[in-house]
């Protein structure tokens, strides 16, 4: 049998994109200091995503975060290409933000400094992440 639905299935239903409105967190004093939005929400979001390692919090789903520590140790030939893809793989799972680009790497012994900039719905956002390799 099949349930009737009075007519519900035959309206149009409108998709609403939620707000960039969020918590402001304080990152160097470890505090909650009022709201934000729109880029310095996303610049927040993307801070937040790189810091976290992927399928390591069981409270984020596997969709969130980077997964940065299996790089320990490889070669530098790996490393950087694979840092690329997943800085790209974890930003871009964030409707935000359209494009991960203009990617630079420093390398220093142990560590790469990598510098991009994420395109936005609301403008370009030049970032800066240290990875240890």
């Amino acid at each position: 049998m099949i349930p009737a639905t009075n007519g519900l299935l035959s309206q149009d239903f409108a998709i609403a994109e939620q707000t960039s409105h969020t918590w402001y967190l304080d990152i160097d004093r470890d505090v909650v200091v009022g709201y934000t939005d729109g880029l310095d929400a996303i610049e927040q979001a993307i801070y937040l995503m790189l810091e976290t390692e992927r399928f390591q919090h069981v409270i984020f789903s596997w969709n969130y975060g980077a997964e940065f520590l299996d790089l320990y140790g490889q070669p530098m030939a790996y490393v950087l290409p694979e840092i690329k893809r997943r800085i790209s793989e974890a930003l871009l799972q964030d409707s935000r933000i359209r494009a991960v680009e203009n990617f630079d790497f420093h390398v220093e012994k142990s560590k790469v400094l990598v510098t991009f900039t994420a395109v936005t719905i609301f403008g370009a956002l030049p970032i800066q992440k240290a990875v240890a390799s």
